[in-house]
């Protein structure tokens, strides 16, 4: 990809110099066969191709007319035996945080930070072509430094992440029934951005309760209807995902993580991992591997 090419389809952040959105086209899978860990949001649409994706420690088959999206910092990385190519948006949350504008767009827990299996939604010929229009529309806005830019960028992005969902939603038939008896979206999106935010602080079930100003049972209630899941396994299946990234991706101790997590107990986080994980923090280091990563 040209330096050229990049600067015309990439959007600075002002404030502090980092990425805050970009588009850009591939035809090889240079870009992803490597293991990858970004800081923004991720939407990779594959039009010709297949392979394998790995994500999260989990393995899935993907064809052509695919889209994936991931979320900041969530490690993958996509293996091909024929070749590839598409088209790529990366958001950064100052840019657009899908979390302030979920009533808006109700692309979390669907798209990103997926509780529906698997984590990519397959497209029609009409919906490749709509999402293919919607890119070249983002493209050459990109290139044209006018008036509410931003606003107009921001605009074509909801359209795509709505419609999108829309996708994943019909896809999943548990996720339909869901949307459909969800009687308080708005509480329960609100969970998933507190423990988003708070999961390394934050480790109760009345933690969050008062976060919300709701009552434990209300919320405990309502966690169960939509997601057949107790609040308690929401919060501990966040914090094993990340408790997993580090010992995979990194040489931290398990001490260290323990403590980046809220644990001053080193002992007592190892117990709660291997009753989460089934395997001790040091086994699953040992048998997952950081140095392969690191390499």
């Amino acid at each position: 990809m040209s330096t050229e090419y990049q600067k015309v389809n990439t959007l600075i952040s002002p404030a502090n110099g980092n990425l805050a959105f970009k588009v850009y086209s591939f035809e090889d899978n240079s870009s992803f066969d490597h293991l990858q860990r970004l800081s923004y949001y991720t939407v990779i649409l594959i039009n010709k191709g297949q392979g394998k994706l790995k994500v999260d420690f989990a393995e899935y088959n993907f064809t052509q007319n695919t889209l994936l999206c991931f979320t900041p910092y969530q490690p993958f990385m996509i293996e091909t035996s024929t070749g590839i190519s598409g088209f790529v948006i990366n958001f950064h949350p100052d840019f657009f945080c899908i979390h302030k504008h979920q009533k808006e767009v109700a692309c979390n827990g669907v798209l990103f930070n997926d509780i529906y299996k698997p984590p990519f939604v397959n497209l029609e010929q009409k919906d490749l072509e709509s999402f293919c229009t919607l890119f070249e529309q983002m493209k050459v806005e990109m290139k044209n430094v006018q008036l509410a830019q931003y606003e107009l960028l921001v605009s074509y992005l909801k359209i795509f992440l709505i419609t999108a969902s829309r996708l994943k939603t019909n896809q999943n038939p548990q996720a339909k029934q869901d949307v459909a008896n969800l009687k308080e979206p708005f509480i329960l999106q609100n969970l998933k951005a507190a423990i988003e935010k708070h999961f390394k602080t934050k480790h109760t079930a009345n933690d969050y309760a008062l976060l919300l100003n709701i009552s434990s049972k209300a919320l405990a209630k309502e966690t169960k209807t939509h997601f057949n899941k107790t609040l308690t396994s929401l919060i501990s299946e966040r914090i094993i995902i990340e408790a997993k990234r580090e010992l995979y991706l990194t040489s931290k101790t398990v001490k260290e993580i323990a403590y980046e997590l809220g644990y001053d107990d080193e002992h007592y986080f190892s117990r709660f991992f291997k009753t989460n994980a089934e395997v001790s923090p040091q086994f699953f280091r040992e048998t997952v591997g950081f140095a392969r990563a690191e390499a």
